[in-house]
């Protein structure tokens, strides 16, 4: 008798990791969380990083093209500050060439911020960085920090497991790595070598 009980209880834990697709860790319950914890702003580290790690990844030709970002508020330093700036997001013309910090100004024209001359250490411990006067101050000098070059390039690289499309800065130890939500949304892990713990966004595609 206690052997027919096992067998069953086997036989439901199974169903549960689903080998008809509809479990809890299948790709479309996967994408479904990801897309709730995108469109909610927010969400817990361990989160973050069970729903990035189930995620597919993406490869180059996949990002090609404009795409806005929105970050994903996990208790981190770094949550809010780019919304603070007015960030647009990215944008990916070929593996050698993309803009990886697109702006908007008040009347919604974009421009493209030199990622060398923004003071990411400090971002990381100053907080008053997020103060929404620092917006004022941002528009009003930015053309201090604006380029028309492109400042990363889009390589296959490797973390937690999987390789897939990371936007690699050409001046900064930073790394943005990519995992495929849908057809025309990504979530980024930005693994920044002086920060502890990673930050989470997403980019979804303008065209």
């Amino acid at each position: 008798m206690a052997t027919t009980t096992r067998k069953k209880t086997a036989k439901r834990s199974s169903g549960a990791v689903s080998s008809n697709g509809r479990g809890a860790n299948s790709p479309q319950s996967v994408a479904k969380r990801a897309l709730e914890m995108i469109a909610s702003e927010r969400g817990t580290r361990a989160e973050a990083l069970e729903v990035f790690d189930a995620l597919p990844v993406a490869d180059l030709g996949f990002m090609w093209g404009r795409w806005k970002g929105s970050g994903i508020n996990t208790n981190h330093p770094m949550d809010g500050l780019l919304e603070n700036y007015a960030w647009y997001g990215k944008e990916f013309i070929d593996e050698d060439n993309v803009h990886p910090l697109l702006f908007q100004t008040g009347s919604g024209k974009l421009f493209i911020v030199n990622p060398a001359l923004m003071p990411m250490g400090l971002t990381l411990t100053q907080q008053w960085l997020k103060a929404p006067i620092m917006r004022f101050f941002f528009r009003t000098f930015r053309f201090l920090l604006t380029t028309k070059k492109t400042k990363a390039r889009l390589r296959m690289t490797e973390l937690r497991g999987k390789v897939s499309a990371t936007m690699c800065y050409d001046a900064l130890p930073i790394h943005d790595v990519f995992r495929k939500v849908d057809e025309n949304t990504v979530m980024g892990y930005m693994d920044f070598k002086h920060m502890n713990s990673p930050f989470f966004f997403a980019l979804r595609r303008v065209h």
